[in-house]
C-alpha cells in the first residue's frame, strides 16, 4: 500500500537495506578448523601437485558424491574444457543451450569447436531434447546440456539421443552439488560432468571444480590433461594444461565439506519462506522443487510478467538494487545473442523463442544459508509493493 504523501524516491530512501545484499555469499568453515589443516601445509611445504589434502579431498568428495570417478580442477572452466577434450573431438558441433553462463560456450570454442544453440523446456529451463534432435547432423560431436539451477535435465532421453546417435553427453552440472534424481548423484549423469567450486556456489573452494566421470581411463586421462600431460618426472604422454588445485583450495574443501547438509537445509527453509511470502504476488512466478530430486536450493529464480505485475523484470532489477539488493539476470543475455556468437555466420542460426522469452523474466534474488529470514520477509514486501508506484 502506497505511503501517504511519499513518492518512489522516499520510500526506497526509507526501504533501503543499510548494508549489501548481494545474490550469494560463500559458506566459509571457521578459522580454527581451517587452520588446523593450514599448520600441516606449513610444516611440509607442499603446496600443490597431488599433496596430502589433494588426494584426501579427492577421496571424500567421491564418497560425499557417491561418484566412482573425480578429478579436481583449478576452477570449473578448465574442467569443461578438458571434458570435452578427453572425448578426443577435434573438429565439428557441439549442441548446448543459450540459456547459461557464458563459460559453457566458450570452452566449446576454445576445443577448436562450434557450439549450436537450441531451445529449452519451458518448465525447466533445461536443452529441449526433441530441438536437439532435429538439430543433429553429420557435423555433430557431443552434446553440452546444463542442469540449469540445479534442476536436472531429461537426463533419459539425452541418453537415448546418445544411444540413437553414437554421440557422447557431456553435462555442466556446476548448480548440482548435493543434488540428487531417482536417487542417484545428478552430477553421475552422462559421459562425464563437470563441477564448479567457484565462491558463488553453495559448496566452494573458493576457485575450484572437479571433473565426474565413469572409468579409471578417463579419470587418467584427465589427470594427465591437467598436469601438463606429465605422466612422471621424466615422461609426458600428451599435450596439456595447467589445471590442478593447490593444497589451500583442498583444505579449505575439506574443512567446508561436512557443512553441506545443514546449508542445503537452511537453504530449503529460506525457499519455503520466499514461496510464502510472494504467493499471493500476482505477475511473480516461483520455482517449484523438480520432482524426484533432492534438490539443493542453490537458487532462488523468480519470473516477473510485467503484464500482471505491472513492472518489466528490468524495472524490478533497478529498483531493488537502489535497495541495496544486489539481484541478478540469471542468464541474460542469452549466449546466442553476445556479439562474438551472434556474428559468426559460421554458427547455425536456430530459433530460440522459449530462452528470448525466459530470458526477458527471469531474476534471480538473495539465497545463501546465512540470510536472515527478516531479509527475506523484507525483500518479498518490497517486490509486493513496488507496483504500487508503476506510474512514477
Amino acid at each position: 500500500m502506497r505511503f501517504a504523501g511519499m513518492d518512489l524516491d522516499g520510500y526506497i530512501e526509507k526501504s533501503r537495506f543499510k548494508e549489501t545484499i548481494y545474490v550469494a555469499r560463500p559458506t566459509m568453515p571457521s578459522k580454527e578448523e581451517y587452520q588446523g589443516y593450514l599448520s600441516s601445509i606449513w610444516e611440509t611445504l607442499w603446496l600443490t601437485n597431488e599433496a596430502y589434502w589433494h588426494q584426501k579431498f579427492t577421496e571424500e568428495l567421491k564418497k560425499f558424491l557417491e561418484v566412482p570417478e573425480l578429478v579436481l580442477f583449478c576452477n570449473g572452466t578448465i574442467a569443461l574444457l578438458i571434458a570435452l577434450k578427453i572425448l578426443n573431438i577435434e573438429e565439428g558441433e557441439v549442441i548446448t543451450t543459450p540459456f547459461t553462463f557464458s563459460a559453457t560456450p566458450h570452452v566449446v570454442c576454445w576445443n577448436g569447436l562450434k557450439p549450436v544453440f537450441c531451445d529449452i523446456q519451458r518448465d525447466s529451463y533445461n536443452l529441449d531434447p526433441n530441438c536437439v534432435e532435429k538439430a543433429i547432423t553429420p557435423k555433430t560431436r557431443a552434446i553440452f546440456p546444463v542442469h540449469v539451477y540445479g534442476i536436472p535435465c531429461d537426463v533419459e532421453a539425452f541418453e537415448r539421443l546418445s544411444k540413437k546417435y553414437s554421440i557422447p553427453v557431456v553435462y555442466d552440472a556446476a548448480h548440482t552439488f548435493g543434488c540428487k534424481y531417482r536417487g542417484k548423484p545428478l552430477c553421475g549423469y552422462g559421459d562425464i560432468s563437470v563441477l564448479s567450486f567457484h565462491a558463488t556456489k553453495l559448496f566452494t573452494t573458493a576457485e575450484g571444480g572437479a571433473l565426474v566421470c565413469h572409468t579409471a581411463e578417463q579419470a587418467r586421462t584427465a589427470y594427465y590433461m591437467k598436469n601438463f600431460g606429465i605422466a612422471d618426472e621424466e615422461t609426458v604422454v600428451g599435450v596439456g594444461i595447467n589445471g590442478k588445485m593447490t593444497e589451500l583450495s583442498s583444505a579449505f574443501g575439506l574443512a567446508l565439506l561436512p557443512k553441506v547438509p545443514e546449508e542445503i537445509n537452511r537453504r530449503q527453509n529460506l525457499y519455503k519462506l520466499y514461496c510464502e511470502q510472494l504467493k499471493d504476488c500476482h505477475g511473480i512466478q516461483t520455482v517449484s522443487v523438480p520432482k524426484d530430486c533432492e534438490w539443493n536450493y542453490a537458487y532462488f529464480p523468480i519470473e516477473v510478467d510485467r503484464e500482471v505485475y505491472g513492472l518489466s523484470r528490468d524495472e524490478l532489477f533497478q529498483r531493488l538494487r537502489r535497495c541495496n539488493v544486489i539481484v541478478r539476470k540469471y542468464f541474460y543475455p542469452l549466449c546466442n545473442r553476445i556479439p562474438y556468437y551472434a556474428e559468426r555466420k559460421d554458427i547455425p542460426k536456430l530459433p530460440t523463442p522459449v530462452a528470448d522469452e525466459v530470458a526477458q523474466r527471469i531474476l534471480c534474488l538473495p539465497m545463501y544459508g546465512n540470510l536472515p529470514y527478516e531479509y527475506v520477509i523484507k525483500i518479498c514486501e518490497l517486490i509486493k509493493t513496488f507496483p504500487e508506484w508503476t506510474n512514477t
